[in-house]
């Protein structure tokens, strides 16, 4: 019975983990695992919901489990929705009061060109043309008032199938278990499709840490592949910051929480910093003692595409404040690929450039006024890109540039730095999720994205 009931275990892992949710867990075999889900709360918070199985508790068998897995799918599921009900609730109330307001505003201009002589008219063509421009809002308030009726439709299915769960679980018969297992995938499916409308937005946020793993030396760094494949859950790791060339390759979060049984992949040059970031299956870092950055296929195991930075600092001349020849960093978001650095002809400023990850030249560059020396690490979400005030002890996000709109702020975030020194922070955004290497430690951290309605 124990053997059946850890071979149950290890499936509903696996199953869970390729379900693409962000995947969290316990640093310690003996602790038992945990997987959380990614979703969103009222004020844009990620919210992770946990699955995890009871240590020594044997159901009545296999079929019982199987409706337990389901269950416990749905019920993640329903506070999901529930916390998504919140938020559109919330803001659509919002909108709904500008879509009055904009109508009212058409209204008065009509009223005015129509009962005034043709000076006045013309005084108003101007603002007419502003409110022209407006319009089209309209229509994007009709889309999110319907996302509303959606999420609350979602809402009734998933009672509706956790109703009928239960049912089955005290009676183990009378309903199809397959075809529920249908409803809640495809509804889960339509949840995730939902909620990736809201991916984007501003950070306001940044969760308690959660530590997956302890293992390597001070500094290192660790990601998976935002453009992975479903299914490709592998874990990438890199122990130090220079003069190694040796990138460990593990099969899931899993085997990477748990076990010790990985691939190597010994890289042509050795790395500089912990900048490095895989992406779409290849591995981009900065090669020691030079401002060259390499691309290198992994599934070829050679070198695609390498291309020098120009006047980008290197070889300690302008590294994060932490050392550790930081001076080139690598970061993906949801617009690609990016490379954040500092030059002589800026001063020593932050340089952020946006990279063609095929070709490695340089799409666009933007400068900003901040000391990349100053700077304790760095990270990009939604073509923004947030800076740390240090690396160590108390610690926030504190610097962020837009390069929608080519301007800066300073915020206020703190960012709880649990083995107090921060060596590699970085977004991946297909979990939507910080991961950073902390002192030995490889934690992730859940973000808080405001919406905004372009």
């Amino acid at each position: 019975m124990e053997s059946e009931e850890n071979l149950l275990s290890v499936l509903l892992l696996l199953l869970l983990i390729t379900s693409r949710f962000t995947m969290v867990g316990p640093s310690a075999p003996e602790d038992g695992w945990q997987v959380y889900s990614s979703a969103q709360d009222s004020d844009g918070r990620c919210v992770c919901t946990v699955v995890a199985p009871q240590p020594n508790v044997c159901s009545r068998d296999a079929r019982s489990k199987q409706l337990q897995h389901l269950l416990e799918k749905v019920n993640n599921m329903s506070q999901s929705i529930e916390l998504l009900e919140q938020r559109t609730h919330r803001d659509v109330q919002f909108v709904e009061k500008m879509e009055i307001e904009l109508k009212g505003l058409e209204n008065k201009f009509k009223e005015v060109e129509d009962g005034h002589e043709i000076n006045a008219a013309r005084q108003f063509k101007s603002i007419r043309s502003k409110m022209e421009e407006l319009r089209p809002l309209i229509r994007v308030l009709e889309s999110y008032k319907a996302d509303v009726l959606l999420v609350a439709q979602f809402k009734d299915e998933a009672a509706n199938v956790t109703k009928q769960l239960e049912s089955l679980q005290e009676t183990l018969s009378g309903l199809d278990y397959q075809d529920l297992q249908s409803r809640v995938m495809n509804l889960e499916d339509r949840l995730r499709a939902c909620m990736q409308r809201l991916a984007c937005g501003k950070l306001t946020g940044v969760s308690e840490p959660i530590t997956i793993k302890t293992s390597g030396s001070r500094f290192g760094s660790w990601m998976t592949d935002p453009l992975a494949p479903p299914g490709d859950n592998r874990v990438w790791y890199m122990d130090g910051y220079h003069n190694n060339r040796f990138v460990r390759e593990y099969q899931s979060m899993y085997d990477f929480m748990m076990t010790d049984n990985f691939t190597s992949h010994r890289l042509p040059h050795p790395w500089s910093g912990t900048g490095q970031v895989v992406f779409n299956g290849s591995i981009y870092f900065n090669k020691f003692q030079s401002h060259t950055i390499i691309k290198f296929d992994f599934r070829t195991s050679l070198i695609s595409r390498s291309r020098q930075l120009d006047f980008a600092g290197y070889n300690n001349m302008y590294h994060y404040s932490w050392g550790g020849h930081s001076d080139i960093d690598l970061m993906v978001d949801e617009g690609g690929l990016w490379a954040v650095y500092a030059t002589n002809q800026n001063a020593g400023n932050i340089v952020l450039s946006q990279l063609n990850p095929n070709t490695l030249q340089i799409i666009r560059s933007w400068t900003t006024n901040h000391p990349k020396r100053s700077a304790g690490e760095a990270f990009m979400i939604c073509g923004t890109l947030y800076v740390t005030n240090g690396y160590s002890g108390g610690t926030k996000v504190y610097y962020a540039y837009s390069t929608n709109s080519s301007t800066y702020e300073y915020i206020d975030i703190p960012l709880t730095n649990k083995y107090s020194h921060l060596s590699m922070l970085d977004y991946n955004p297909r979990d939507r999720a910080l991961y950073a290497w902390n002192n030995g430690h490889q934690v992730l951290y859940n973000v808080t994205l405001y919406h905004i309605i372009q």
